[in-house]
């Protein structure tokens, strides 16, 4: 190594403990509060991240409150926040902990490795802030970190690099205060060791720096090329009663947005038009249950929603319909449901619902 552990973790602590944020979750060490800041962080940034923690602390204060809630009041608040399936394992995990666990989280890094949407670095962040475990935390973050000043080439999402990069980690890791070290290198990567444009020519590690010293900040870390994003189209049938209400349904299958609600949809191999869109199966299916009389398209140009692996190109088509009398749902009441940020965007430009 170019850098000793011992002046690594060093000149790192230093730097945290004279530049670190003052977050919420770092002004306690109890698992509850840590365990859902964590949670709510992985694939969010921090500024983005706070107002939910703070949502969530205010409605459920500690873990049997969140385990009593209904699902769909979890749902709801983590709205906008994507990636809902942490939100599901979420709640699981707090019931789990409630229910079989007396409310105490577990404070061995195994143990709490067996908590749903606890992984690798979840655990190790809980674990050494909370209960002083000597465990390495790697995210991505991390991964620039160590593969610019150590000079590492080996892919950050290959098996072999996953294991390059945390037997480092954990040979830099500072046994006396994990949980200080652990937060120091997440901070520094989220706001110095930046993935775009740093400031190398100020960074504490610069001398010693491989990619600084080799003109090769901006290629590292090395990352195996993602699969190929998927195209689909949506075609969402909002339906307005001539007594007021709308439909909307529960996504049940396994895949996005699973548990949260929509309108109707009618998915298209590509865009299509209202000629083409009304001699459909399931827009016949429609118009027979619920008398649609007349549609509309709300807007022109489809909405681009990206998520991972997949872009949604998305049409709102208004249908005005007969009274609704069973399976309805009052127009006051679409803002009460847990749906994606898709929908909910929607929701706040459409005029009926507002």
């Amino acid at each position: 190594m170019s850098l000793n552990p011992s002046n690594f973790r060093k000149k790192l602590i230093l730097w945290y403990l004279e530049n670190k944020r003052e977050l919420p979750w770092r002004e306690t060490k109890e698992p509850y509060r840590i365990w859902l800041s964590e949670i709510i962080l992985q694939q969010t940034r921090v500024a983005q991240g706070m107002p939910y923690y703070f949502k969530f602390i205010e409605a459920f204060p500690d873990v049997k409150s969140l385990a009593d809630a209904p699902q769909e009041q979890v749902l709801k608040l983590w709205q906008g926040l994507g990636y809902y399936s942490r939100a599901r394992n979420l709640h699981f995990t707090a019931q789990y902990v409630a229910n079989e666990l007396g409310g105490k989280f577990p404070d061995n890094f195994n143990e709490l490795l067996t908590l749903k949407g606890v992984g690798d670095y979840t655990a190790s962040a809980i674990g050494s802030i909370c209960f002083n475990l000597p465990t390495a935390v790697v995210d991505g973050n991390v991964y620039r970190i160590l593969s610019r000043i150590y000079g590492i080439n080996t892919p950050i999402n290959s098996t072999a690099g996953i294991k390059e990069f945390k037997s480092l980690a954990q040979e830099l890791l500072d046994s006396k205060q994990p949980g200080i070290f652990n937060q120091a290198t997440m901070e520094f990567g989220a706001r110095y060791c930046v993935p775009q444009n740093p400031d190398c020519s100020n960074c504490i590690f610069n001398k010693e720096c491989f990619a600084y010293q080799s003109n090769k900040v901006s290629e590292l870390p090395v990352k195996l090329k993602k699969l190929k994003v998927k195209k689909r189209y949506f075609n969402y049938i909002v339906i307005i009663s001539a007594n007021g209400k709308t439909i909307l349904r529960q996504r049940t299958a396994k895949g996005i947005w699973q548990q949260l609600y929509e309108f109707p949809l009618i998915e298209s191999a590509s865009e299509i038009s209202e000629k083409k869109l009304i001699t459909t199966v399931a827009y016949n299916e429609l118009v027979k249950k619920y008398g649609i009389s007349e549609i509309v398209l709300f807007n022109d140009t489809s909405v681009v929603h990206k998520l991972s692996h997949q872009h949604l190109y998305t049409k709102f088509w208004i249908c005005y319909s007969n009274p609704i009398k069973d399976d309805g749902i009052k127009i006051s009441e679409v803002h009460d449901f847990a749906v994606p940020v898709l929908i909910s965007n929607f929701i706040s430009t459409f005029p009926e619902f507002k």
